[in-house]
């Protein structure tokens, strides 16, 4: 047998596709060559997988080989495909009888020694293998817990070459999975470790009740960094489908942990104020890698200081907040990520950031106005709460009562969001801050016209653009949700432009 064909999984962005190893095997003079629009790790591939193949105890082929990848128009990048092409090749050298690897995806780096060495992104190839029919996989036994994830999917793992070898010619057992032990006890900050900021601990609720981006501004110790990374400990914990998102997310960038289970809790990314753009929206050589805001889908985008941050790399910012994905164009290709993250900015109000607040400031009011201007006007007008905190009083730092535990507000806004999901399930929606704004504005959501005369008369005179229009409308539906109201009232949206624009109703 001169041909031979083996299963494998090629990944795009986030999403996989099946692929065809095919090998061909023909008299001529030696060579490999490899068709199907490989990158440069898959060229090389020829000398990792022709030293694996000698050092694991097997002939190597002297002839003519081609190896082609199907389909041929889509774009092939890394290394996962080392493990396939080496078995493909011996399939077809006749080395090997290929009928145990028949319906069978088989993934993995080879180093030089015939080792199988664990490879990124294995979550969304089996993920996408099983979508296409394939029920079992052949994975590096790194990756084995990762790739058990996938339900309806017989995960086994090879450690060599050789192993794989002796189980399609003998039939020897292939590594299983590890055993799923439980989780690990959540630890992290709590909401109870913040004194005062009654204001901010507000704005934090309604932020992780509906989903809706948050702006904090204030002097130096007045809590803003503390009550950014507190919002994680009161979100919901994530469902099977978003876990499985976030959670391929991370496999693709290699930050899963060894144990490879699925990642519960909402994530939270905190870039440097030094952070390019593509480290914040993706980018990189050949395929384009998730960037902070993808990590950070279903959980938390922490910028803090972020007036400090680039322009370029703020303005990078608004798409991905408006459409909740990314998509990132590259001359070899595109990738789209996902990018559902909720924005929290924290700022000094001035560049002098006294720690007594605006009394004691000694900044010029252009240099005030400079400082905050780097936070553009379209950045902030996605921002559905804009808050300015007061400094630290000592009666505040010394109260000896205990301020709300993140377990007692987490459970509010669990009720909360559950009031809304069931409100918008004919809308497809979960959360008051996806709502389109035609659909606020149409009956039977839309609010009473003596309720929102405030906010009509701020749109007409040019004070709120159309879109802080809707997002105060979102922000006002969650105040009520959380209050136990059934529908918004004037309090409610007097409330919510307070919030907004920090100004009083």
């Amino acid at each position: 047998m001169s041909y031979a064909r083996v299963l494998c999984v090629g990944l795009v962005g986030v999403t996989g596709h099946l692929v065809e190893v095919e090998a061909d095997l023909a008299p001529g003079l030696p060579a490999v060559v490899i068709s199907g629009l490989p990158d440069t790790a898959l060229h090389e591939a020829r000398d990792r997988v022709r030293a694996a193949v000698v050092n694991s105890g097997q002939r190597w082929p002297n002839r003519r080989i081609t190896l082609n990848l199907l389909p041929a128009t889509l774009p092939k990048f890394g290394s996962a495909f080392d493990l396939a092409i080496a078995v493909a090749l011996l399939g077809g050298s006749g080395e090997l009888p290929l009928l145990p690897l028949d319906g069978v995806a088989v993934l993995g780096e080879l180093g030089l020694d015939g080792a199988v060495r664990p490879v990124r992104g294995v979550l969304p190839m089996v993920a996408a293998a099983a979508q296409a029919g394939v029920r079992r996989v052949i994975v590096p036994a790194g990756n084995a817990a990762e790739a058990a994830v996938v339900p309806g999917v017989l995960v086994r793992g090879v450690d060599t070459l050789h192993r794989l070898v002796s189980f399609v010619r003998d039939g020897a057992p292939l590594i299983e999975p590890p055993a799923d032990d439980p989780p690990p006890a959540v630890t992290g900050p709590d909401l109870a470790e913040v004194a005062g900021q009654g204001v901010g601990r507000r704005a934090l609720e309604l932020a992780a009740a509906g989903g809706h981006h948050l702006a904090l501004i204030g002097p130096p110790g007045a809590g803003k960094t503390m009550l950014a990374e507190r919002l994680p400990s009161i979100l919901p914990q994530l469902e099977d489908d978003a876990a499985l998102e976030v959670t391929a997310l991370h496999s693709i960038a290699g930050l899963l942990p060894a144990a490879g289970r699925l990642i519960r809790r909402p994530p939270f990314q905190a870039p440097h104020h030094t952070a390019t753009v593509s480290s914040i929206v993706g980018g990189g050589s050949g395929l384009a890698r998730p960037g902070a805001i993808s990590l950070a889908h279903r959980g938390v985008l922490f910028l803090d200081e972020a007036p400090e941050f680039s322009k370029a790399a703020l303005e990078a910012l608004r798409q991905p907040l408006e459409r909740g994905r990314v998509l990132l164009s590259r001359s070899r290709g595109a990738a789209e990520y996902p990018a559902g993250a909720q924005l929290v900015l924290a700022a000094n109000p001035c560049p002098c950031a006294n720690p007594a607040g605006d009394d004691r400031c000694e900044c010029a009011p252009l240099a005030r106005r400079r400082y905050l201007g780097r936070l553009s006007g379209p950045l902030l007008d996605r921002i559905d709460l804009q808050v300015r905190l007061q400094p630290m009083r000592a009666a505040e730092l010394m109260e000896t009562a205990a301020p709300e535990s993140s377990v007692l507000v987490a459970a509010r806004v669990v009720e909360a969001r559950q009031t809304a999901a069931r409100r918008w399930a004919e809308l497809g929606r979960r959360l008051n801050a996806e709502i389109p704004g035609p659909d606020l504005r149409r009956l039977p959501w839309r609010l009473p016209g003596r309720d929102t005369a405030e906010l009509r008369t701020r749109l007409d005179s040019g004070s709120l653009s159309a879109r802080g229009f809707d997002r105060v409308i979102r922000l006002a539906w969650t105040i009520a949700d959380l209050d136990g109201r059934a529908r918004p009232d004037k309090e409610d949206i007097g409330e919510a432009i307070v919030l907004r624009t920090g100004e009083a109703a």
